[in-house]
């Protein structure tokens, strides 16, 4: 049985391939057209997930779609209508969009997918998964759980934007929701808004600042906007936000609860900012965590799936897994809406086709997320000919060797191996990586490298063997979704000159032997890396750590502020001639920057739209 899955025309469009219940590939359309969070339907992404399989689309025995568009309607004609007259600018302009184009998405999807093969029925392979269930079988069925309860967060679907969902074996079901407009993530996105970011974007930049801040508007959060119950369950003060019917995610109320207007964006970051950021991630710390403790004596389930868009809260999710609610927990690593698309295609296979879940013997159904396209030696060579890069070959044993002395010399690397990754974080597939003990590395990297502000935090990547000797933490985190403590043997007292500064000036204290990787609270995002899922990226690191003694690279995402990760050797060339990288290592190539023709660098970071 071949299974396409697809989610679109919201944001995050992907397409996901799942023959005889293996994910077989999986990728976002960003990614091909350029365009971050493209929302298109994703032909891009279809084409290569049929590339990868050798697969025509007349092979194609199902297309499952993430969502049901007749539900999500209704939510919008009955949120108007509860809430009318308010929203009515808002509605006007709404309805038109639906009626053209949302509405009838059956059609959309049926003519756009006659644009690959005509002569196929595609409405007869159909089917329509709701965006909740999508999420929690993304999360569950590549899980190495034979049972799990599974917590879906996210801004709203259909009509929920909480539930929980039990799985055991091959079935699936759906147990309890929250409805909109009551939602954690518009809650967080509303934060995201006032704070100056870009809603459904800026979030994790939300998740980074909090660290810089104090959490001391959160009981005023608990006050006015969110009556939080014992179990984790919600409702939101809708008075103080115009999410549900308006043009903006909160109103003049919320603006005078919190004494000013938002954040102009890309304005300066104040401490105010900053304690504001701190404040909606302690409520959302808190609010997971009662939901799982619920849900374990509820349920009594000893594993725990999280998936939706709050689920990479990574922050939040190091919360859970360090009370030990759970004796596991696996996160979805395409957790947003990408992931919708895998879901949908496993619970076609499972639930409508009644098809058994095959035994996960090592690590999980996601094959370290490496899912997307990769390019032949062949390939890459004639390519970069082809955009005027100057290049040496090696073999994989001098490759590795002159990369890992490179960044023990703190040289920015770009690193393009293999399968690109699937989901939003880069997995040592289409990375940029740098020295974790230079602590020049993280300004380095922000500011003449990724373009962006200055706080924004770098991962670790780690050995898996290695982990719990540099971290507290002593489990698996392949997707870089767990936030733990730096080991204390490894963390520094703060000097004097350290402890007097203020704001984001604290980002330049050396708490720790890898500074570039260690947060303000001396905490880390934490990447393991596992020699069976990425062998090369493993060695790299082992021969870092014989180099220097360090089992620990920084791992960020290949790309600019507002790009998409890298998908192709052109745009990783692009990317390395437009940026400070140093060095660019794709297969078995190795571009050193002082050897190229200057005059291919271009104003590269004008290209995209600040995120």
């Amino acid at each position: 049985m071949r299974i396409l899955g697809l989610s679109a025309l919201y944001h995050d469009s992907a397409a996901a391939l799942v023959i005889d219940g293996d994910i077989v590939a999986a990728a976002q359309e960003e990614r091909f057209t350029r365009k971050k969070h493209d929302s298109a339907l994703p032909a891009h992404a279809i084409q290569s997930c049929l590339g990868i399989a050798g697969l025509t689309p007349a092979d194609i025995d199902v297309v499952a779609f993430y969502e049901k568009p007749f539900l999500k309607f209704e939510r919008l004609l009955e949120t108007y209508a509860a809430m009318a007259p308010r929203g009515f600018t808002s509605f006007r302009r709404a309805i038109p969009v639906w009626i053209k184009e949302k509405l009838f998405q059956k059609d959309i999807l049926i003519k756009h997918l006659k644009t690959f093969d005509p002569g196929v029925d595609w409405a007869a392979k159909l089917l329509f998964s709701e965006h909740h269930f999508s999420h929690a079988a993304s999360a569950f069925y590549p899980s190495p759980f034979e049972r799990a309860a599974v917590l879906t967060m996210d801004g709203v679907g259909e009509w929920a934007t909480t539930s929980v969902a039990l799985g055991n074996g091959s079935q699936l079901s759906i147990q309890k929701e929250i409805h909109f407009p009551h939602s954690l993530g518009l809650l967080y996105s509303a934060f995201t808004y006032y704070t100056g970011f870009k809603v459904n974007s800026g979030e994790y930049k939300v998740m980074g600042l909090a660290p810089y801040g104090r959490p001391r508007y959160a009981q005023t959060i608990l006050d006015n906007l969110i009556d939080l119950k014992p179990d984790g369950t919600f409702r939101l003060d809708q008075k103080y936000f115009d999410y549900a019917t308006g043009l903006k995610m909160a109103n003049s109320s919320f603006d005078a609860l919190f004494d000013g207007p938002p954040r102009a964006p890309e304005s300066d970051i104040s401490q105010k900012d900053m304690d504001i950021a701190a404040s909606i991630q302690a409520v959302t710390e808190e609010t997971v965590l009662r939901l799982a403790r619920s849900i374990r004596a509820d349920t009594g389930e000893k594993n725990l799936c999280l998936a939706g868009g709050v689920a990479l809260n990574c922050v939040a999710n190091g919360k859970i897994a360090s009370a030990g609610i759970f004796d596991g927990m696996w996160i979805q690593p395409a957790a947003g809406d990408a992931g919708g698309a895998l879901g949908a295609a496993l619970a076609a296979h499972h639930l409508h086709h009644g098809a058994p879940r095959k035994p996960v013997t090592e690590g999980d159904g996601m094959a370290g997320s490496y899912l997307g396209p990769s390019f032949s030696q062949g390939e890459i060579e004639n390519r970069l000919t082809a955009s005027g890069a100057v290049f040496n070959r090696h073999n994989e044993i001098e490759l590795v060797d002159k990369t890992a002395k490179a960044l023990a010399d703190n040289k920015a690397v770009g690193w393009f191996q293999g399968r690109m990754e699937f989901g939003p974080r880069a997995l040592g597939a289409r990375s940029i990586l740098g020295n974790p003990s230079d602590p020049n590395t993280q300004r380095t990297l922000n500011l003449k490298v990724k373009f962006r502000e200055s706080f924004r935090p770098f991962a670790p990547a780690v050995l898996r063997e290695d982990v719990s000797e540099w971290f507290d933490l002593n489990q698996d985190s392949p997707y870089m979704l767990i936030v733990a403590p730096v080991e204390n043997e490894h963390c520094h007292p703060l000097s004097r000159l350290d402890l007097e500064r203020r704001g984001l000036d604290r980002v330049n204290a050396q708490r720790s032997d890898i500074p570039a990787v260690t947060h303000v609270d001396f905490s880390a995002r934490v990447q393991t890396v596992h020699n069976d899922t990425n062998p090369r990226f493993h060695a790299l690191i082992s021969r870092f750590k014989d180099v220097t003694g360090l089992p620990v690279l920084v791992n960020t995402s290949f790309n600019v502020r507002g790009e998409p990760i890298v998908c192709t050797p052109e745009d990783a060339f692009r990317c390395f001639m437009a940026t400070g990288l140093d060095l660019l290592v794709i297969g078995d190539c190795v571009l050193e920057k002082t050897e190229q023709n200057p005059d291919l660098k271009e104003d590269y970071a004008e290209s995209f739209s600040l995120d």
